[in-house]
């Protein structure tokens, strides 16, 4: 890497670093672009030079954390032999676990734990890489021998569901701790699952 692009590295960085911590301690209504950049230690202008607006490096930090944290959760899992469900839990679990251990991140994404804020950060992410947003999904269910029906809006489900689970239980420690709810929240999983799971003809 040539020292200018290693100077737009670390700026667009420094732009992600500083957008997390005031994100998480104001909340992106309280954060302007002038906040952003003086926090990163760069001026206004530059700014526009790697993000439209406060919704577009949203937008790029959301799909730099979940793509973290998934990554770590799924390790292992696309190229196992186990059941997609079990897998799912699996992440899911690892997922909740890892929220629950950073409160500043979890702080974070608890306000875009939401199918059209990850949708639009995995559509980010995708363009980056020329891919389609599905693709992940569809290669954690690779050897899975069953099909699929409507398997966007089973990702839809899972989404919602999890990310109300963690607002309301991780964050807000609603009617049950999370050690409680997890068993009940991976039946719930298993079942939408089961839902949209067409065994194969023959």
């Amino acid at each position: 890497m040539g020292k200018a692009q290693e100077n737009k590295q670390n700026k667009l960085e420094r732009l992600l670093d500083a957008t997390f911590v005031l994100f998480s301690n104001r909340g992106m209504a309280r954060t302007s672009i002038s906040d952003i950049a003086a926090a990163a230690g760069i001026a206004k202008g530059t700014f526009y030079l790697y993000f439209k607006d406060k919704d577009d490096i949203r937008d790029a930090l959301v799909a730099r954390m979940t793509q973290g944290l998934i990554r770590e959760a799924a390790k292992g899992q696309v190229e196992s032999d186990r059941p997609f469900a079990d897998k799912l839990v699996h992440i899911v679990d690892s997922l909740l676990n890892q929220m629950q251990n950073n409160p500043l991140l979890l702080r974070f994404l608890r306000k875009n734990l939401s199918w059209s804020t990850l949708r639009d950060a995995l559509r980010h992410e995708a363009r980056q890489r020329g891919q389609d947003y599905m693709d992940g999904f569809y290669r954690l269910t690779a050897n899975d021998p069953s099909q699929w029906e409507a398997p966007q809006v089973m990702l839809f489900t899972l989404i919602e569901l999890v990310g109300s689970t963690c607002y309301s239980v991780v964050v807000e420690r609603d009617l049950v701790d999370l050690v409680t709810y997890k068993p009940y929240l991976y039946r719930t999983i298993r079942g939408i699952v089961q839902s949209h799971q067409r065994q194969p003809e023959g």
